[in-house]
């Protein structure tokens, strides 16, 4: 892994809320299984400890939408279930970071209405101001969300780095096909290699 300057580093955590990774969110059935198996949120936390800690800036991007929808473009199965289902409401406890990641003092929790956490939200701006320019990314899904908001950053100029343990799919081959891909365009990593560096 190349050196990380901490000031200019950013943990982008991926829609780690009750909705996507835990057993009772509407996407649960999908991923929650893979999440406890693999002790992702685990490695997540431990990465995102290790970027408070050496100064630089803790970001998770999460879905949630005003009562009524009224941001919500049903143009894929996955976002006209969330209305049918009534999910991802904004202020109900599901949409919520599960408390193993819950942020802190000084993190920032970005909000959205699509698949990706650049598009129409604040997020390039906060990391801009931040002189942010390395992005670690972890979250669910390595195959979906993930693989977007990294392939934005990497449109955007950001050098991306995905901590490959601290990420996860619905199978294990999804989310080792995505790694692969990342491959092309970051770095892939894993949260040990990243705390080294870190407190290094």
């Amino acid at each position: 892994m190349r050196e990380l300057d901490p000031l200019r580093t950013a943990v982008v955590g991926v829609h780690w809320q009750h909705e996507v990774v835990s057993p009772d969110g509407v996407f649960g059935p999908s991923f929650a299984e893979q999440v406890s198996r693999h002790r992702v949120a685990s490695y997540a936390a431990r990465v995102a400890t290790a970027v408070r800690a050496s100064g630089g800036l803790v970001v998770y991007t999460r879905v949630a939408h005003r009562p009524g929808y009224p941001a919500l473009i049903p143009n894929a199965p996955s976002f006209a279930m969330i209305q049918e289902r009534q999910a991802f409401l904004e202020g109900t406890p599901r949409t919520r970071i599960i408390d193993e990641l819950a942020p802190e003092a000084g993190d920032v929790v970005i909000t959205h209405v699509r698949l990706t956490g650049f598009f129409g939200s604040e997020l390039d701006t906060v990391l801009r101001r931040r002189n942010v320019d390395t992005v670690l990314f972890t979250g669910v899904a390595t195959n979906l969300s993930v693989t977007g908001t990294l392939f934005e950053a990497v449109n955007l100029g950001y050098r991306p780095v995905v901590v490959s343990d601290a990420c996860t799919a619905a199978t294990d081959e999804a989310h080792r096909v995505s790694l692969e891909t990342f491959g092309l365009f970051g770095e892939v990593v894993t949260t040990a290699e990243v705390v080294d560096r870190l407190s290094g």
